[in-house]
């Protein structure tokens, strides 16, 4: 696609016409570097489309360069006064590996700091600022005043743990082949952050000052698909959809009995659940011993029900030779930190088909007593609440590794 370059106009008070001159990477004296980037957007943070990109993520406030991550230093971090991070990194295009690697590296950033919480973001802050105290909620009162402390760090370590970024990819100027890292970020994020890749061209003024022309080259969509995920040991047969909103009387009447009281089972335990994470999908009560919570589109939880057994339980499943499968074998690799921050009798297993996975479970030997089944539901609930808290972000980060290693 072809593109005409312009240099805006400048119309003063007495109507004459000064042409602005674009203030270029490098080659001349007066013009900029990616530090000198970094240092506007640092500076004057507005400058930065966002609401055109999500619009939630708007007016966020500077907190520092060059945050130092085990996947490297991120060139601008911010943070909005709801707890929301954004990440900003700075290309010259002029820069050969300002192109796919960019993507690559804000994607590590962004997968580090999953595995971060405030504290630990307050920790990192502190070192590069030289500052005491808690210099984020500083910064943040600053700009609104009644953020209270406990719910805006409580709400940044769930949007990290959840890896709910913005995600900005900031250059100068345009060039040839620069619009295929649309189809890059598109494969590679999984749409589990907002991503955005931002022109930004300056122009001197006659003053000294500088023009800032920014433009959205490419934001991520949302898109909406329908996922049929079947656990192994479980078949999926011509006539199940149909069945699942037939009433309990156009069934054989003993499945009939046992369908309908599944459903009752699992329509009262997700009256029970309630999740941290907001952007968790919650399946609908199922007439089968199991729901599925979708992490990815090829992992999930698997929440079952074992009448015979009087078992309940939670495991991480995922399709074979799929990004799930290469993040369940990630979560297993990681499981001694993982194991911590999940709890309970939580534990590495392996399957009948010899893969390894994550699995917790609790046998109630009088399940008929009263009361055991509001126990039970409170046991699932807490066991799945944090099974998607630690899981989702982790399914997510390494998901997007797979699919960066298969392009």
């Amino acid at each position: 696609m072809s593109r005409n370059s312009f240099s805006p106009l400048l119309i003063s008070a007495q109507s004459q016409t000064i042409p602005l001159r674009p203030v270029v990477a490098g080659g001349r004296e007066g013009d900029y570097s990616e530090a000198d980037l970094q240092r506007l957007i640092h500076a004057h943070p507005s400058c930065l489309p966002i609401a055109e990109i999500d619009a939630v993520f708007s007016e966020p406030i500077a907190i520092c360069t060059e945050l130092e991550t085990h996947a490297g230093r991120i060139d601008n971090f911010m943070v909005t006064a709801s707890g929301l991070p954004v990440l900003v990194e700075c290309k010259l295009w002029r820069n050969p590996e300002a192109r796919r690697e960019v993507v690559g590296q804000i994607l590590d950033y962004a997968k580090e700091l999953t595995r971060w919480s405030s504290s630990d973001l307050q920790r990192e802050v502190r070192d590069r600022l030289n500052r005491g105290g808690d210099p984020i909620l500083e910064m943040v009162r600053a700009v609104s005043p009644d953020t209270d402390e406990i719910q805006f760090n409580d709400a940044l370590t769930a949007n990290l743990r959840r890896g709910r970024f913005l995600l900005l990819i900031v250059g100068d100027g345009i060039r040839e082949g620069v619009e295929a890292i649309s189809e890059y970020l598109q494969a590679h994020a999984g749409l589990h952050f907002t991503l955005g890749l931002v022109e930004m061209r300056l122009f001197a003024t006659p003053d000294g000052g500088r023009l800032v022309i920014p433009r959205v080259l490419v934001r991520t969509r949302v898109l909406t698909h329908t996922v049929v995920a079947v656990p192994d040991g479980h078949m999926l047969v011509a006539g199940d959809a149909d069945d699942a909103d037939a009433g309990p009387a156009s069934l054989d009447p003993a499945r009939a009995e046992v369908m309908s009281e599944q459903q009752q089972f699992w329509s009262g335990f997700l009256q029970r659940l309630r999740l941290d994470d907001p952007e968790q999908g919650i399946p609908k009560p199922a007439r089968q011993g199991y729901l599925n919570f979708m992490l990815h589109n090829n992992a999930w939880l698997n929440v079952y029900r074992n009448q015979r057994r009087n078992e309940i339980g939670v495991e991480l499943s995922s399709n074979r030779n799929t990004a799930g499968e290469y993040a369940m074998r990630a979560i297993v690799d990681d499981w001694p930190d993982i194991s911590r921050e999940i709890g309970g009798t939580a534990a590495v297993f392996t399957r009948a088909d010899g893969r390894p996975t994550v699995h917790d479970c609790r046998i109630f030997p009088n399940a008929d007593a009263p009361g055991a089944r509001d126990q039970m539901y409170d046991w699932l609930a807490e066991r799945t609440n944090a099974f998607v808290n630690a899981l989702r972000p982790r399914v997510r980060s390494a998901a997007a590794d797979f699919q960066r290693n298969e392009a």
